[in-house]
């Protein structure tokens, strides 16, 4: 009968492979697209980041000596999982912006009551919001955006190796600086299709004024909600090329993170 020996610092060693790139796959998998939202199980959560975890580790270089209960070994684990989440996050932020910029074209064409269940998030979102998803989703499939992230993910191990990384306070900062970029994107995607209901409104309470004795509920709302499906349908392309540009350039800043050189990230 063959006896297996165990020994402590092969333990380590073993632990270290697995336990610092799983901190950093962790907070991709909680926070990028379509894997992080609440119609995905834990269970499936986990096994995404079981595989990626076997198809990573071999590749990521571990440091020499850094210890998991040093306060080193604290600050280091802190920065993968604050990395990990960056990446993925930047991309989410998008599609949170989209979902903003809908709701706001919802209200405004009198679509506000008329809500479905994101499965994203899981909670009430108005139709035209749901749609500006649903459009974000397919764009970002189309341009291979999940690829795009793996791939910014496997290449943050290199260039920002496990333990060399040194996240200055200017790193929350511009990510922060990056989230109002986006929703500030967001919402000029939606602008025209609001200010095109923004008259339609005012030409309303002008026909109003002129004949009071025409319903303006009974008139208005349909009109306002027509002039909304029209004006979508027409700028369908513009906003199609709105969410391409935006999805484009928060990959193309998910890929900059991940290839920030160890000594710092600006």
């Amino acid at each position: 009968m063959q006896v297996i020996t165990l020994n402590a610092a092969d333990v380590i060693q073993t632990m270290s492979k697995l336990w610092w790139p799983v901190l950093r796959i962790s907070g991709f998998v909680a926070t990028a697209p379509l894997i992080s939202g609440s119609m995905v199980p834990p269970r499936v959560k986990i096994l995404i980041t079981l595989g990626l975890l076997v198809l990573i580790a071999p590749l990521a270089p571990l440091p020499d000596s850094l210890s998991f209960f040093s306060a080193a070994g604290l600050l280091a684990a802190l920065e993968e999982l604050l990395i990990g989440v960056a990446i993925g996050m930047v991309v989410q932020l998008t599609f949170e912006a989209l979902t903003l910029a809908g709701q706001t074209v919802s209200m405004t064409m009198g679509l506000g009551f008329a809500t479905l269940i994101d499965p994203q998030h899981g909670a009430n979102t108005t139709v035209v919001g749901q749609l500006f998803s649903i459009f974000a989703m397919l764009v970002y499939l189309a341009v291979n955006g999940h690829l795009v992230l793996i791939g910014a993910l496997v290449d943050s191990f290199q260039s920002l190796p496990i333990g060399a990384v040194h996240i200055d306070r200017d790193f929350p900062l511009s990510l922060a600086s990056w989230g109002g970029s986006v929703f500030e994107a967001g919402l000029l995607i939606a602008l025209p299709a609001v200010v095109a209901l923004v008259i339609v409104n005012l030409a309303l309470g002008v026909v109003t004024r002129a004949a009071p004795q025409l319903n303006l509920f009974g008139v208005g709302f349909p009109l306002t909600m027509l002039a909304g499906y029209f004006i979508l349908f027409v700028g369908s392309d513009g906003i199609m090329v709105g969410i391409s540009s935006l999805i484009q350039s928060a990959l193309s800043v998910a890929a900059n993170i991940a290839s920030l050189p160890p000594a710092g990230v600006h």
